[in-house]
């Protein structure tokens, strides 16, 4: 399954200069979050490819005008074709924002993704919108990743966390992908292609 990522910044190719081909082959769109609700309306309706999300911190608009036709992913779990998405949006709190959180706000929040994960006997990708702390993420306060996320590897083992956030255009030493344990844990910036082997 080819799985196009998308976060933080609309693709131009995608969106100014779309064209069908651009898209060929790929099976499911997924966006880590912060990308303008059109955006995610235009991809879904110009692809007709499934199209799941996680909130970005700076996509409160979804709140009262989410992406029509899309799947927000938060909190949940998603199955496509055999494999399991699980998601969990926002970043760390350094202001006021409803999609922003203190590490114990999230563990809260990852505990309950267990129950959801549990339930579906597993997960394959973990979508977020901001990094696993030291796998990924930055120094400052606004880009620092959730300890609490580990939990979710460690104890699921998925074949792929995928994030958002900390846009490679903030410098040039910004890793795409780092492991964790085996596990690739890949940086969505603009646009990526995962490809997910056959089971």
């Amino acid at each position: 399954m080819k799985v196009l990522l998308v976060s933080d910044v609309e693709c131009p190719a995608l969106w100014d200069y779309y064209r069908p081909e651009r898209v060929a082959g790929i099976d499911l769109i997924v966006s880590c979050g912060d990308l303008k609700r059109e955006y995610l309306e235009f991809l879904v309706t110009m692809s007709s490819l499934p199209v799941l999300y996680v909130p970005g911190n700076h996509d409160t608009r979804y709140l009262t005008a989410p992406p029509e036709g899309c799947d927000c992913i938060d909190g949940d779990v998603f199955v496509y074709r055999g494999v399991r998405f699980a998601g969990l949006g926002g970043c760390k709190r350094y202001s006021d924002g409803k999609y922003q959180y203190t590490e114990k706000e999230m563990t809260k929040r990852v505990h309950k993704l267990h129950r959801r994960i549990r339930k579906h006997g597993g997960v394959d990708v973990f979508i977020t919108h901001a990094a696993m702390s030291g796998f990924g993420d930055a120094q400052d306060l606004a880009h620092r990743g959730f300890d609490c996320f580990q939990e979710i590897l460690d104890r699921w083992h998925p074949l792929y966390m995928c994030h958002g956030h900390v846009h490679q255009s903030y410098g040039w030493d910004i890793p795409r992908v780092v492991d964790y344990n085996g596990i690739p844990v890949i940086n969505a910036f603009e646009r990526y292609v995962l490809d997910i082997p056959e089971r």
